[in-house]
């Protein structure tokens, strides 16, 4: 409890989107949102540990085979979250509160009706899909079994999405960050509780994971629900189809990166049975529990900085527009070689902690870690490009953005690299996707400036 209060101290509720930022009020603000994805990133990863060691390598890797397909289904509310808190962020930047509250009532809404009709969609067809894309046997039911527990508690994982980024519109970043440690200490007890103690296997894995989900889209709908919620609460609200379609189409950046990521992912797994078989596969799923830790300061900076970016765009406040880039351009800086260098450091004990049974696959793991951390030194700058545009409303160029860095660059580099360098040719793909993705994003950032006056 101490540390959660230090950390709601320098995460102070009292810095308002209207600020002046300097480095300092900057970090202050973004602290808690930096903070929630690398402790969301963090029960995640002690998920897979559970699986790995408590369930087994095929259990492990159906998880992984699987998770990309619900992450798809989930990135819906990273749409409604990213695109929606722009649009609302820029209209409390003009003055008109009673509309920011009817717009956040109706994205909220919106993704509730979403989640429902895409989890009962998907709970049927999910075998055949799974099959579709190869898994068969122990395999297949595996990932049958853990998708059908997890899909009733989309919607909620949906909404855990949203309130993400509409924590800090909402200038509670700190709230933000409390409701995701209640939901990981939830699933990190659970998790040890249903599957060291209980043994329930793979249905306990997934049912700890489920009742976070439920907690982290449930505790924040009972919070906005009071009047006394502060600057952002639900009301009643209509159908404004226009502003809908300008939320789904300023966060399909964010839709279209995570379903790129999961169709790579899968695209991933295709080329690892064919060079490395099961052991590639478990490789790659301990790289991608790690690299959602790494990648969660990036992912945590960019999303706790964009109301402030899409406020003050809307207040057109054009000096502190070009202080945030300049900052943001420095900090990103140092995070990158900060993480760059604590990779290489921890490739072999982190490995260890997920495969340390299996001498082969430990090794595999290792030298795909220390291979892959290289593309850290890269990656802040689109993922901060991306977040940038659709804080400044302008989704075609992060949509774009995200393609080019998530899925063209990635698939071509996948594809090609591996014919020349083997499984190696693997792990260094990422790394020339993220370098070409950076080039592109600091080619758009300049071409930009003169329209929005950065």
């Amino acid at each position: 409890m101490k540390i959660i209060t230090i950390i709601r101290e320098f995460g102070s509720g009292e810095i308002q989107l209207s600020d002046h930022f300097t480095y300092k009020r900057l970090l202050q603000f973004t602290f808690p949102s930096m903070i929630m994805m690398v402790f969301t990133s963090l029960y995640s990863v002690v998920d897979g540990f559970f699986v790995s060691n408590f369930v087994g390598k095929t259990p492990f890797a159906a998880v992984n085979f699987i998770m990309p397909v619900l992450m798809i289904l989930g990135s819906i509310g990273f749409m409604f979250g990213s695109g929606g808190s722009a649009l609302v962020s820029k209209t409390m930047g003009e003055g008109d509160m009673d509309r920011a509250r009817r717009l956040f009532s109706l994205f909220v809404y919106s993704t509730v009706v979403c989640g429902v009709v895409i989890s009962v969609i998907s709970f049927i067809f999910i075998r055949p899909l799974a099959a579709l894309m190869g898994a068969e046997g122990d395999m297949l039911n595996n990932c049958v079994t853990y998708a059908r527990i997890l899909l009733p508690s989309l919607p909620f994982f949906m909404l855990q999405f949203e309130f993400q980024s509409f924590f800090i519109t909402a200038e509670k970043p700190q709230l933000g960050l409390v409701v995701t440690v209640v939901c990981g200490l939830a699933n990190m007890v659970l998790d040890a509780l249903f599957m060291a103690v209980f043994s329930w296997g793979l249905v306990g894995a997934a049912a700890a994971t489920a009742i976070s989900q439920m907690l982290g889209g449930a505790i924040p709908i009972l919070y906005f629900s009071k009047s006394s919620s502060g600057v952002l609460r639900l009301t009643k609200t209509g159908l404004d189809g226009k502003a809908l379609i300008k939320a789904c189409t300023n966060g399909s950046s964010e839709l279209m990166s995570n379903i790129s990521m999961s169709i790579v992912s899968i695209l991933y797994n295709f080329q690892l049975m064919k060079y490395a078989g099961e052991n590639g596969i478990a490789a790659y799923g301990v790289l991608m529990y790690i690299n959602l830790f790494f990648l969660a300061i990036f992912i945590g900076y960019s999303t706790g900085v964009a109301p402030i970016v899409s406020y003050h765009y809307g207040a057109e406040n054009h000096s502190e527009l070009k202080g945030l880039l300049k900052k943001s351009y420095m900090i990103i800086g140092v995070f990158a070689v900060a993480m760059f260098g604590l990779a290489e450091l921890l490739a072999k004990p982190l490995a260890g902690i997920f495969v340390g049974y299996d001498k082969e696959l430990m090794e595999m793991t290792t030298r795909a870690f220390m291979i892959y951390s290289f593309s850290f030194l890269f990656s802040g700058i689109a993922i901060y490009g991306s977040s940038f545009f659709t804080a400044l409303n302008d989704g075609l160029t992060s949509a774009l953005i995200s393609f080019l860095r998530s899925l063209l660059f990635q698939v071509a580099a996948v594809m090609i690299l591996p014919m020349i360098f083997g499984i190696d040719g693997i792990w260094f793909s990422v790394v020339a996707a993220e370098l070409v993705a950076a080039v592109m994003t600091v080619l758009f950032i300049a071409a930009k400036k003169g329209k929005y006056h950065y």
